[in-house]
């Protein structure tokens, strides 16, 4: 017993003219045999669809079979009578409009995405940043030998597809001739095919040149990360489309600072008359400069944070910090009178000059004991 037609197409026996035909379309691009090669219950499924549409998608067809059902079309009035993939593609080719390439579909064949451009390949460079320049963002000029397509090269229309793109081939199957196409490969798709060939070209017409592209880099990049410059990748033979040249970023180290994202770390090495003295120390940033303030008694270890004095997020969230790291460094030879001075800590713990009072004499002494 025959499924029925309005079940197949899976609408309400009273839907409109444009709700059946919209879901006569949604059925035939899922059942293509292009989107389900080798699928025989694909291939089944899209041959009920086309079937139900063919009577529904009529008005007196479709009056007949509510009034009769299938009997109204026995005797071959309908599918019923053995129409193949090449009835169903000319009578509703239409219908798929662009769902398959743009191109709709040739008479009687699947997949007609018609002829297609070339596509250059990709390229890809490393590019060297400094810190300094990961700070305010940069415009770097690079040679990059890339390839074009030659001067006085010409292409003409190719004989195995006729310019098409792609080439038919049917097969025999219990259901009939199936016709189906693919891409050209004489032509890679393109239709066209080299004419002639200048010296020094390769097969495809294309050679080597060396240009200078401008690539702007914003501030914030971080190692590993990827840019993309359109078209300025391999040009495409017969004026087809040219890749992209891909941009990866390598970090050059710094010599007084270390990244963490959009932070940066820095080591600051006092003595140790000044840690016990305080002092104030100006550093060279990436830009500029900033002063920063030492207590007097700050400990080896402490960490003093520069807000805002890091990188620039490279999404514009924002700026990062500069973390400084106090190292208090500790000599390791000692005149007589150092020595003294260490030993007479040594022997009194509690020994706290206050450098408030009298004894700021004292540190000063210190001072340039260990200067």
């Amino acid at each position: 017993m025959k499924e029925d037609y309005y079940e197949i197409l899976g609408v309400s026996k009273n839907a409109s003219a444009a709700e059946i035909k919209k879901a006569y379309r949604k059925k035939a691009i899922q059942y293509h045999p292009d989107k389900n090669p080798d699928d025989k219950s694909a291939e089944t499924n899209f041959k009920k669809a086309a079937e139900a549409y063919e009577v529904l998608g009529n008005e007196d067809k479709r009056a007949k079979y509510d009034q009769y059902g299938h009997a109204a079309f026995e005797g071959g009035q309908g599918f019923g009578g053995g129409m193949n993939m090449d009835d169903i593609f000319s009578q509703f080719g239409d219908i798929f409009g662009s769902a398959f390439g743009g191109g709709g579909f040739d008479s009687g064949g699947f997949g007609g995405g018609g002829q297609r451009r070339a596509q250059g390949t990709n390229m890809r460079i490393r590019v060297k940043l400094t810190l300094e320049e990961i700070a305010k963002g940069v415009e770097k000029k690079i040679k990059v030998p890339r390839k074009v397509q030659a001067p006085g090269v010409q292409y003409g229309t190719c004989s195995s597809c006729n310019g098409r793109g792609q080439v038919m081939k049917i097969t025999n199957t219990i259901l009939g001739r199936m016709q189906t196409s693919t891409v050209c490969s004489a032509c890679g798709g393109s239709g066209q095919t080299l004419l002639n060939r200048p010296a020094g070209t390769d097969p495809q017409g294309m050679i080597k040149k060396e240009e200078t592209v401008s690539i702007k880099i914003p501030a914030g990049v971080e190692e590993g990360m990827q840019l993309k410059v359109s078209g300025k990748g391999n040009e495409a033979p017969a004026n087809g489309i040219s890749g992209d040249l891909l941009v990866l970023i390598e970090e050059l180290p710094h010599d007084s600072f270390v990244r963490e994202g959009n932070h940066m770390h820095y080591d600051l090495y006092i003595s140790i008359s000044e840690a016990a003295l305080g002092i104030s120390k100006e550093l060279k940033l990436l830009e500029g400069k900033a002063r920063i303030k030492l207590e007097p008694g700050i400990q080896s270890g402490k960490t003093l944070r520069l807000r805002g004095k890091g990188l620039p997020s490279v999404n514009g969230y924002g700026t990062g910090d500069l973390l400084v790291h106090v190292n208090v460094w500790t000599p390791k030879k000692l005149n007589k009178e150092q020595q003294q001075f260490f030993e007479k800590m040594l022997e009194d713990p509690n020994f706290t000059p206050n450098p408030e009072k009298s004894d700021k004499s004292f540190f000063e002494k210190v001072k340039d004991m260990f200067a």
